[in-house]
Protein backbone atom coordinates (compact mmCIF):
# COMPACT_ATOMS: atom_id res chain seq x y z
CA UNK A 1 0.00 0.00 0.00
CA UNK A 2 1.25 3.65 -0.88
CA UNK A 3 2.04 6.16 1.85
CA UNK A 4 -0.83 7.88 -0.40
CA UNK A 5 -3.12 5.17 0.42
CA UNK A 6 -1.65 4.86 3.88
CA UNK A 7 -2.40 8.66 4.77
CA UNK A 8 -6.00 8.63 3.15
CA UNK A 9 -7.19 5.39 5.01
CA UNK A 10 -5.57 6.87 8.23
CA UNK A 11 -7.52 10.35 7.39
CA UNK A 12 -11.21 8.28 6.55
CA UNK A 13 -10.55 6.33 9.58
CA UNK A 14 -9.52 8.80 11.80
CA UNK A 15 -13.17 10.75 10.30
CA UNK A 16 -15.04 7.87 11.34
CA UNK A 17 -13.79 7.64 14.46
CA UNK A 18 -14.20 11.02 15.45
CA UNK A 19 -18.53 11.10 13.80
CA UNK A 20 -18.92 7.74 16.30
CA UNK A 21 -17.20 9.61 19.01
CA UNK A 22 -19.14 13.03 18.09
CA UNK A 23 -22.85 10.38 17.92
CA UNK A 24 -21.74 8.67 21.52
CA UNK A 25 -20.68 12.12 23.07
CA UNK A 26 -24.57 13.48 21.69
CA UNK A 27 -26.15 10.49 22.58
CA UNK A 28 -24.21 11.00 26.15
CA UNK A 29 -25.11 14.29 26.40
CA UNK A 30 -28.69 13.78 25.25
CA UNK A 31 -29.02 10.98 27.87
CA UNK A 32 -27.60 13.10 30.44
CA UNK A 33 -30.15 15.98 30.10
CA UNK A 34 -33.20 13.24 30.11
CA UNK A 35 -31.91 12.36 33.23
CA UNK A 36 -31.76 16.09 34.61
CA UNK A 37 -35.06 16.99 33.13
CA UNK A 38 -36.35 14.04 34.82
CA UNK A 39 -34.92 14.32 38.04
CA UNK A 40 -35.82 18.18 38.42
CA UNK A 41 -39.72 16.83 37.45
CA UNK A 42 -39.43 14.60 39.88
CA UNK A 43 -37.87 16.62 42.94
CA UNK A 44 -40.23 19.23 42.26
CA UNK A 45 -43.36 16.49 42.43
CA UNK A 46 -42.17 14.95 45.63
CA UNK A 47 -41.59 18.04 47.73
CA UNK A 48 -45.18 19.30 46.85
CA UNK A 49 -46.58 15.88 47.92
CA UNK A 50 -44.14 16.04 51.32
CA UNK A 51 -45.12 19.37 52.32
CA UNK A 52 -48.92 18.93 51.44
CA UNK A 53 -48.93 15.84 53.11
CA UNK A 54 -46.16 15.74 56.15
CA UNK A 55 -47.75 12.79 57.70
CA UNK A 56 -47.97 10.27 55.33
CA UNK A 57 -46.08 7.76 58.01
CA UNK A 58 -49.15 8.04 60.25
CA UNK A 59 -51.70 8.06 57.53
CA UNK A 60 -49.95 4.66 56.51
CA UNK A 61 -50.40 3.45 60.20
CA UNK A 62 -53.94 4.49 60.65
CA UNK A 63 -54.73 2.47 56.86
CA UNK A 64 -52.17 0.16 55.80
CA UNK A 65 -54.75 -0.64 52.94
CA UNK A 66 -56.16 2.36 51.80
CA UNK A 67 -52.90 3.86 51.64
CA UNK A 68 -51.67 2.65 48.52
CA UNK A 69 -54.50 3.80 46.54
CA UNK A 70 -53.75 7.10 47.97
CA UNK A 71 -50.53 6.56 46.34
CA UNK A 72 -51.87 5.92 43.47
CA UNK A 73 -54.24 8.81 43.37
CA UNK A 74 -50.82 11.17 43.45
CA UNK A 75 -49.58 9.61 40.87
CA UNK A 76 -52.45 10.56 38.56
CA UNK A 77 -50.46 13.52 36.61
CA UNK A 78 -47.17 11.37 36.71
CA UNK A 79 -48.17 8.21 35.05
CA UNK A 80 -44.52 7.07 34.79
CA UNK A 81 -43.33 7.57 38.24
CA UNK A 82 -43.96 5.14 40.64
CA UNK A 83 -43.86 6.22 44.82
CA UNK A 84 -42.84 3.88 47.62
CA UNK A 85 -43.15 4.22 51.37
CA UNK A 86 -40.11 3.38 53.01
CA UNK A 87 -38.76 2.53 56.47
CA UNK A 88 -35.99 3.94 57.84
CA UNK A 89 -33.62 0.76 57.33
CA UNK A 90 -35.36 1.04 53.57
CA UNK A 91 -38.14 -1.76 54.01
CA UNK A 92 -40.49 -1.14 51.22
CA UNK A 93 -44.09 -0.22 53.80
CA UNK A 94 -46.47 0.73 50.62
CA UNK A 95 -46.07 0.70 46.75
CA UNK A 96 -48.10 2.67 44.00
CA UNK A 97 -47.07 -0.02 41.26
CA UNK A 98 -48.81 -3.32 40.57
CA UNK A 99 -46.48 -5.39 40.82
CA UNK A 100 -46.81 -6.77 44.59
CA UNK A 101 -43.22 -7.21 46.41
CA UNK A 102 -41.93 -10.12 48.94
CA UNK A 103 -42.27 -8.62 52.65
CA UNK A 104 -39.63 -7.53 54.11
CA UNK A 105 -38.19 -6.34 50.24
CA UNK A 106 -35.50 -3.47 50.84
CA UNK A 107 -33.80 -0.55 48.56
CA UNK A 108 -30.70 0.46 48.96
CA UNK A 109 -30.67 3.31 51.40
CA UNK A 110 -26.93 5.48 50.05
CA UNK A 111 -28.90 6.27 47.21
CA UNK A 112 -31.42 7.54 48.91
CA UNK A 113 -29.88 9.23 51.55
CA UNK A 114 -27.59 10.90 48.53
CA UNK A 115 -30.89 11.93 47.03
CA UNK A 116 -32.55 14.01 50.36
CA UNK A 117 -29.03 15.73 50.39
CA UNK A 118 -28.73 16.70 46.39
CA UNK A 119 -32.30 18.23 47.06
CA UNK A 120 -30.97 20.60 49.24
CA UNK A 121 -27.41 20.78 47.29
CA UNK A 122 -27.04 20.78 43.86
CA UNK A 123 -23.79 20.62 43.81
CA UNK A 124 -23.42 17.68 44.55
CA UNK A 125 -24.77 16.03 41.65
CA UNK A 126 -27.33 16.67 39.07
CA UNK A 127 -29.08 13.65 39.33
CA UNK A 128 -29.08 10.40 41.39
CA UNK A 129 -29.59 6.96 40.05
CA UNK A 130 -30.99 3.96 42.36
CA UNK A 131 -32.90 1.03 42.99
CA UNK A 132 -36.09 0.20 40.82
CA UNK A 133 -37.85 -2.40 43.27
CA UNK A 134 -39.70 -3.90 40.47
CA UNK A 135 -36.74 -4.11 38.33
CA UNK A 136 -33.83 -4.41 40.30
CA UNK A 137 -31.64 -4.91 37.21
CA UNK A 138 -31.64 -1.41 36.28
CA UNK A 139 -30.63 2.13 37.73
CA UNK A 140 -33.32 4.88 36.99
CA UNK A 141 -33.52 8.05 38.51
CA UNK A 142 -34.90 8.60 41.79
CA UNK A 143 -36.43 11.22 44.09
CA UNK A 144 -36.62 10.96 48.28
CA UNK A 145 -37.36 12.84 51.19
CA UNK A 146 -37.18 12.18 54.67
CA UNK A 147 -40.04 11.54 56.56
CA UNK A 148 -40.79 11.83 60.63
CA UNK A 149 -44.14 10.37 62.50
CA UNK A 150 -44.08 12.82 65.62
CA UNK A 151 -46.76 10.08 67.08
CA UNK A 152 -44.07 7.79 67.94
CA UNK A 153 -40.77 9.65 67.03
CA UNK A 154 -39.30 13.08 68.16
CA UNK A 155 -40.10 15.47 65.33
CA UNK A 156 -36.58 15.44 64.45
CA UNK A 157 -35.30 11.89 63.74
CA UNK A 158 -36.44 10.32 60.82
CA UNK A 159 -38.44 7.54 60.37
CA UNK A 160 -38.90 6.85 56.94
CA UNK A 161 -38.88 8.05 53.55
CA UNK A 162 -40.73 8.64 50.25
CA UNK A 163 -39.37 7.20 47.42
CA UNK A 164 -40.27 8.31 43.99
CA UNK A 165 -38.94 6.01 41.09
CA UNK A 166 -39.13 7.89 37.65
CA UNK A 167 -39.57 5.08 35.03
CA UNK A 168 -38.56 6.38 30.88
CA UNK A 169 -41.35 7.88 29.24
CA UNK A 170 -42.02 5.72 26.05
CA UNK A 171 -42.36 7.62 22.99
CA UNK A 172 -45.87 7.34 21.34
CA UNK A 173 -45.65 5.70 17.68
CA UNK A 174 -46.04 8.64 15.59
CA UNK A 175 -43.59 10.61 17.18
CA UNK A 176 -40.95 7.20 17.64
CA UNK A 177 -41.55 7.15 13.33
CA UNK A 178 -40.36 10.56 13.07
CA UNK A 179 -37.89 10.57 15.21
CA UNK A 180 -36.58 7.06 13.32
CA UNK A 181 -37.01 9.12 10.01
CA UNK A 182 -35.44 12.56 11.62
CA UNK A 183 -32.61 10.47 12.94
CA UNK A 184 -32.05 7.69 10.11
CA UNK A 185 -32.76 9.73 7.14
CA UNK A 186 -31.54 13.58 7.16
CA UNK A 187 -28.88 12.46 9.95
CA UNK A 188 -27.41 10.05 9.01
CA UNK A 189 -26.82 10.92 5.68
CA UNK A 190 -25.54 14.34 6.99
CA UNK A 191 -23.04 12.30 8.67
CA UNK A 192 -22.52 10.24 5.64
CA UNK A 193 -22.16 13.37 3.18
CA UNK A 194 -19.19 14.88 5.77
CA UNK A 195 -17.11 11.92 5.93
CA UNK A 196 -17.32 11.68 2.24
CA UNK A 197 -16.51 15.15 1.66
CA UNK A 198 -13.41 15.33 4.30
CA UNK A 199 -12.12 11.94 2.67
CA UNK A 200 -12.20 14.30 -0.54
CA UNK A 201 -10.33 16.82 0.67
CA UNK A 202 -8.22 14.64 2.52
CA UNK A 203 -7.42 12.61 -0.58
CA UNK A 204 -7.01 15.82 -2.43
CA UNK A 205 -4.59 17.69 0.42
CA UNK A 206 -2.24 14.44 0.27
CA UNK A 207 -1.98 14.35 -3.10
CA UNK A 208 -0.81 18.01 -3.06
CA UNK A 209 1.41 17.28 -0.27
CA UNK A 210 3.05 14.16 -1.19
CA UNK A 211 3.70 15.05 -4.86
CA UNK A 212 7.06 15.55 -4.37
CA UNK A 213 7.83 11.90 -2.63
CA UNK A 214 5.74 10.35 -5.39
CA UNK A 215 8.05 11.95 -7.77
CA UNK A 216 11.10 11.58 -5.69
CA UNK A 217 10.00 7.67 -5.52
CA UNK A 218 9.58 7.77 -9.75
CA UNK A 219 13.12 8.92 -9.97
CA UNK A 220 14.65 6.21 -7.25
CA UNK A 221 12.79 3.44 -8.97
CA UNK A 222 14.03 4.32 -12.62
CA UNK A 223 17.81 5.20 -11.01
CA UNK A 224 17.11 1.52 -9.71
CA UNK A 225 16.10 -0.38 -12.83
CA UNK A 226 18.13 1.47 -15.25
CA UNK A 227 20.96 2.89 -13.80
CA UNK A 228 23.17 6.34 -13.91
CA UNK A 229 23.00 6.37 -17.37
CA UNK A 230 19.45 6.23 -17.56
CA UNK A 231 19.35 8.55 -14.53
CA UNK A 232 21.76 11.42 -15.68
CA UNK A 233 18.80 11.90 -18.37
CA UNK A 234 16.72 12.78 -15.75
CA UNK A 235 18.06 16.52 -15.10
CA UNK A 236 17.20 18.84 -12.03
CA UNK A 237 15.71 21.45 -14.10
CA UNK A 238 12.86 19.06 -15.25
CA UNK A 239 11.38 18.86 -11.88
CA UNK A 240 11.26 22.52 -11.08
CA UNK A 241 10.94 23.09 -7.51
CA UNK A 242 7.17 23.81 -5.82
CA UNK A 243 7.42 24.94 -2.59
CA UNK A 244 9.88 24.95 0.89
CA UNK A 245 8.68 22.23 2.72
CA UNK A 246 10.47 18.86 3.72
CA UNK A 247 9.24 16.78 0.37
CA UNK A 248 10.61 19.27 -1.74
CA UNK A 249 13.36 19.97 0.05
CA UNK A 250 14.34 16.20 0.54
CA UNK A 251 13.19 15.61 -3.76
CA UNK A 252 16.19 18.81 -4.28
CA UNK A 253 19.10 17.11 -2.32
CA UNK A 254 17.81 13.41 -3.65
CA UNK A 255 18.79 15.29 -7.44
CA UNK A 256 21.69 17.17 -6.21
CA UNK A 257 23.07 13.68 -4.96
CA UNK A 258 21.95 11.65 -8.04
CA UNK A 259 23.53 14.41 -9.65
CA UNK A 260 26.95 14.11 -7.97
CA UNK A 261 26.85 10.36 -7.99
CA UNK A 262 26.66 10.24 -11.70
CA UNK A 263 29.15 12.80 -12.06
CA UNK A 264 31.20 10.48 -10.52
CA UNK A 265 30.14 7.57 -11.72
CA UNK A 266 30.56 9.13 -14.89
CA UNK A 267 34.67 9.82 -14.26
CA UNK A 268 35.34 6.91 -12.62
CA UNK A 269 33.62 5.12 -15.81
CA UNK A 270 36.38 7.08 -17.78
CA UNK A 271 39.16 6.50 -15.25
CA UNK A 272 38.12 2.69 -15.85
CA UNK A 273 38.39 2.83 -19.30
CA UNK A 274 41.73 4.68 -19.80
CA UNK A 275 43.02 2.07 -17.31
CA UNK A 276 41.87 -0.81 -19.28
CA UNK A 277 43.15 0.83 -22.88
CA UNK A 278 46.30 1.93 -21.24
CA UNK A 279 46.93 -1.57 -19.89
CA UNK A 280 46.08 -3.01 -23.14
CA UNK A 281 47.91 -0.59 -25.00
CA UNK A 282 51.17 -1.22 -22.53
CA UNK A 283 50.80 -5.22 -23.21
CA UNK A 284 50.58 -5.02 -26.53
CA UNK A 285 53.54 -1.88 -26.73
CA UNK A 286 55.35 -4.30 -24.64
CA UNK A 287 55.01 -7.55 -26.45
CA UNK A 288 57.37 -6.97 -29.39
CA UNK A 289 60.53 -5.69 -27.21
CA UNK A 290 60.10 -8.33 -25.02
CA UNK A 291 59.78 -10.94 -27.89
CA UNK A 292 63.04 -9.35 -29.65
CA UNK A 293 65.05 -9.32 -26.01
CA UNK A 294 64.12 -12.74 -25.61
CA UNK A 295 65.21 -13.67 -29.50
CA UNK A 296 68.77 -12.38 -29.08
CA UNK A 297 69.12 -13.20 -25.24
CA UNK A 298 68.54 -17.17 -26.67
CA UNK A 299 70.80 -16.15 -29.29
CA UNK A 300 73.82 -15.43 -27.11
CA UNK A 301 72.96 -18.28 -25.08
CA UNK A 302 73.24 -20.66 -27.95
CA UNK A 303 76.79 -18.90 -28.82
CA UNK A 304 78.37 -19.20 -25.55
CA UNK A 305 77.02 -22.92 -25.21
CA UNK A 306 80.08 -24.26 -26.08
CA UNK A 307 82.29 -21.75 -24.25
CA UNK A 308 84.11 -22.51 -21.43
CA UNK A 309 85.04 -18.90 -20.72
CA UNK A 310 81.79 -17.64 -21.23
CA UNK A 311 80.19 -19.65 -17.96
CA UNK A 312 79.89 -16.62 -15.92
CA UNK A 313 77.96 -14.58 -18.78
CA UNK A 314 76.13 -17.62 -19.48
CA UNK A 315 74.62 -17.77 -16.02
CA UNK A 316 73.89 -13.97 -15.82
CA UNK A 317 72.19 -14.84 -19.51
CA UNK A 318 70.31 -17.46 -17.77
CA UNK A 319 68.98 -14.72 -15.21
CA UNK A 320 67.88 -12.29 -18.11
CA UNK A 321 65.58 -15.34 -19.62
CA UNK A 322 64.05 -16.12 -16.51
CA UNK A 323 63.24 -12.20 -15.41
CA UNK A 324 62.61 -11.85 -19.43
CA UNK A 325 60.27 -15.10 -19.53
CA UNK A 326 58.23 -13.50 -16.37
CA UNK A 327 57.92 -10.44 -17.92
CA UNK A 328 56.63 -11.75 -20.75
CA UNK A 329 54.34 -13.77 -18.96
CA UNK A 330 52.70 -10.94 -16.91
CA UNK A 331 52.30 -8.70 -20.11
CA UNK A 332 50.47 -11.61 -21.89
CA UNK A 333 48.36 -12.14 -18.42
CA UNK A 334 47.86 -8.14 -18.54
CA UNK A 335 46.67 -8.39 -21.91
CA UNK A 336 44.40 -10.87 -21.10
CA UNK A 337 42.41 -9.09 -18.33
CA UNK A 338 41.84 -6.49 -19.74
CA UNK A 339 40.27 -8.44 -22.88
CA UNK A 340 37.79 -9.92 -20.42
CA UNK A 341 37.38 -6.62 -18.44
CA UNK A 342 36.34 -5.22 -21.56
CA UNK A 343 31.81 -4.37 -20.35
CA UNK A 344 31.28 -5.29 -23.98
CA UNK A 345 33.11 -8.81 -24.05
CA UNK A 346 30.19 -11.50 -24.96
CA UNK A 347 31.51 -15.24 -24.44
CA UNK A 348 31.04 -17.73 -26.94
CA UNK A 349 29.68 -21.09 -24.81
CA UNK A 350 29.09 -24.15 -26.69
CA UNK A 351 27.43 -26.96 -24.47
CA UNK A 352 30.30 -29.22 -23.89
CA UNK A 353 31.15 -32.46 -21.93
CA UNK A 354 33.51 -31.22 -19.04
CA UNK A 355 34.96 -34.54 -18.31
CA UNK A 356 36.07 -34.49 -21.72
CA UNK A 357 38.01 -30.88 -21.29
CA UNK A 358 39.58 -32.12 -18.37
CA UNK A 359 41.11 -35.25 -20.22
CA UNK A 360 42.70 -32.79 -22.90
CA UNK A 361 44.52 -30.13 -20.21
CA UNK A 362 45.48 -33.34 -18.44
CA UNK A 363 47.09 -34.55 -21.44
CA UNK A 364 48.95 -31.32 -22.53
CA UNK A 365 50.43 -30.99 -18.38
CA UNK A 366 50.68 -34.99 -18.32
CA UNK A 367 54.54 -34.46 -19.45
CA UNK A 368 55.53 -31.63 -17.52
CA UNK A 369 53.89 -33.62 -13.97
CA UNK A 370 56.07 -36.25 -14.55
CA UNK A 371 59.18 -34.74 -15.23
CA UNK A 372 58.38 -32.76 -11.65
CA UNK A 373 57.91 -36.49 -10.08
CA UNK A 374 53.70 -35.30 -9.89
CA UNK A 375 50.94 -37.80 -9.99
CA UNK A 376 48.28 -35.92 -12.21
CA UNK A 377 44.74 -37.67 -12.76
CA UNK A 378 41.42 -36.89 -13.73
CA UNK A 379 38.34 -38.26 -12.66
CA UNK A 380 34.90 -37.75 -13.20
CA UNK A 381 31.50 -39.71 -14.25
CA UNK A 382 31.39 -41.66 -17.45
CA UNK A 383 28.29 -40.01 -18.28
CA UNK A 384 28.87 -36.44 -19.39
CA UNK A 385 29.12 -33.90 -17.64
CA UNK A 386 27.18 -31.22 -19.60
CA UNK A 387 28.14 -27.36 -19.52
CA UNK A 388 27.74 -24.49 -21.59
CA UNK A 389 31.26 -22.86 -21.99
CA UNK A 390 33.66 -20.90 -23.81
CA UNK A 391 35.75 -23.62 -24.21
CA UNK A 392 39.04 -21.62 -24.77
CA UNK A 393 38.26 -19.14 -21.98
CA UNK A 394 37.61 -21.76 -20.09
CA UNK A 395 40.65 -24.13 -20.91
CA UNK A 396 42.40 -21.21 -20.26
CA UNK A 397 41.34 -21.30 -16.52
CA UNK A 398 42.08 -24.45 -15.79
CA UNK A 399 45.50 -24.27 -17.26
CA UNK A 400 45.66 -21.85 -15.19
CA UNK A 401 44.93 -23.68 -12.50
CA UNK A 402 46.96 -26.71 -12.97
CA UNK A 403 50.44 -24.72 -13.83
CA UNK A 404 49.94 -22.77 -10.17
CA UNK A 405 49.47 -25.98 -8.78
CA UNK A 406 52.05 -27.58 -10.70
CA UNK A 407 54.21 -24.95 -8.96
CA UNK A 408 53.46 -25.32 -5.64
CA UNK A 409 53.30 -29.20 -5.60
CA UNK A 410 56.54 -30.95 -4.61
CA UNK A 411 57.96 -34.23 -6.05
CA UNK A 412 55.86 -37.21 -5.31
CA UNK A 413 52.70 -35.26 -4.26
CA UNK A 414 49.69 -35.33 -6.90
CA UNK A 415 46.91 -33.18 -8.30
CA UNK A 416 43.49 -33.98 -8.69
CA UNK A 417 41.06 -33.45 -11.98
CA UNK A 418 37.23 -33.64 -11.14
CA UNK A 419 34.02 -33.32 -12.42
CA UNK A 420 30.61 -33.74 -11.50
CA UNK A 421 26.87 -32.81 -11.44
CA UNK A 422 25.31 -31.70 -8.30
CA UNK A 423 21.58 -30.94 -8.36
CA UNK A 424 21.26 -28.29 -11.30
CA UNK A 425 25.26 -27.65 -10.95
CA UNK A 426 28.28 -28.95 -12.74
CA UNK A 427 31.05 -28.84 -9.96
CA UNK A 428 34.89 -28.61 -11.40
CA UNK A 429 38.05 -29.24 -8.69
CA UNK A 430 41.19 -29.12 -9.04
CA UNK A 431 43.13 -30.32 -5.87
CA UNK A 432 46.91 -30.64 -5.03
CA UNK A 433 49.11 -32.08 -1.88
CA UNK A 434 51.19 -28.61 -1.70
CA UNK A 435 51.61 -26.36 1.10
CA UNK A 436 48.60 -24.98 1.26
CA UNK A 437 48.05 -21.10 2.52
CA UNK A 438 46.47 -19.64 6.02
CA UNK A 439 43.31 -19.42 6.47
CA UNK A 440 43.22 -15.62 6.14
CA UNK A 441 44.57 -15.61 2.85
CA UNK A 442 41.84 -17.34 0.74
CA UNK A 443 39.89 -14.11 0.59
CA UNK A 444 42.55 -12.61 -1.11
CA UNK A 445 43.48 -15.59 -3.41
CA UNK A 446 41.58 -14.36 -6.65
CA UNK A 447 42.42 -10.46 -6.41
CA UNK A 448 44.17 -9.04 -8.68
CA UNK A 449 48.16 -8.73 -7.90
CA UNK A 450 47.81 -11.32 -5.29
CA UNK A 451 50.59 -13.41 -5.05
CA UNK A 452 51.17 -16.06 -2.59
CA UNK A 453 54.37 -17.89 -4.45
CA UNK A 454 57.78 -15.40 -5.49
CA UNK A 455 57.41 -17.07 -8.91
CA UNK A 456 53.93 -15.60 -9.84
CA UNK A 457 52.71 -12.13 -11.16
CA UNK A 458 49.53 -12.62 -9.63
CA UNK A 459 46.82 -12.16 -12.12
CA UNK A 460 46.47 -16.13 -13.24
CA UNK A 461 43.64 -17.04 -10.35
CA UNK A 462 42.02 -13.17 -10.99
CA UNK A 463 41.93 -14.43 -14.33
CA UNK A 464 39.90 -17.31 -13.37
CA UNK A 465 38.08 -15.51 -11.09
CA UNK A 466 37.03 -13.23 -13.79
CA UNK A 467 36.10 -16.25 -16.51
CA UNK A 468 34.62 -18.39 -14.27
CA UNK A 469 32.27 -15.02 -13.43
CA UNK A 470 31.75 -14.11 -17.35
CA UNK A 471 30.08 -18.38 -17.41
CA UNK A 472 27.69 -17.16 -14.49
CA UNK A 473 29.29 -19.40 -11.46
CA UNK A 474 31.70 -19.22 -8.81
CA UNK A 475 35.42 -20.29 -7.79
CA UNK A 476 36.20 -20.94 -4.05
CA UNK A 477 39.21 -22.30 -2.40
CA UNK A 478 39.85 -24.43 0.79
CA UNK A 479 42.71 -24.92 2.13
CA UNK A 480 45.45 -24.69 5.72
CA UNK A 481 48.66 -24.86 5.56
CA UNK A 482 50.69 -28.20 4.63
CA UNK A 483 47.53 -29.59 3.33
CA UNK A 484 47.69 -28.45 0.16
CA UNK A 485 44.82 -26.31 -1.80
CA UNK A 486 41.00 -27.41 -3.06
CA UNK A 487 39.57 -24.94 -5.33
CA UNK A 488 35.63 -26.08 -6.63
CA UNK A 489 34.20 -23.91 -9.71
CA UNK A 490 30.45 -23.95 -9.62
CA UNK A 491 28.96 -23.38 -12.56
CA UNK A 492 24.87 -23.53 -14.00
CA UNK A 493 24.83 -26.90 -15.39
CA UNK A 494 23.45 -27.40 -19.35
CA UNK A 495 20.06 -29.13 -19.53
Amino acid sequence: MTVRARLALTILLTGLATTLALLFTVATAFQRFEHESTWERANGFIGRVVATHPDLLDLHMRDPEGFTGFLRNLLLFEPNSRLYLLAADGTVLASSGQMPLAPGFKVKLAPVKEAVMTAGDRARAAYVMGDDPEYMSADTVIAARPLRATVIRAADEVAGYLYLVCQKAPLPAGRLDLLRSSVTGPALMGVVVVVLLGSLIATWVIGTVTRPLRELSDTVDAAARDGFEAAQQVQPAALPPRGDDEFTRLRAGFQAMLARLHAQWDRLRRLDQFRREGVSNLSHDLRSPLTATTAGLETLERRWAGDPARAEDRALLQVALRNTAHAAGMVRALADFALLDEPSYRLQPVPMDVGELLDDVAMRFAGRAAQAGILLRCEHAADPVIAALDVELFERALANLLDNALKLTPAGGHITLSARHEEDQVVVAVSDTGPGIAADQLPLLFERFYRKSEGGHGLGLAIVGRIVGLHGGQVQAQSAPDQGMHITIRLPASL
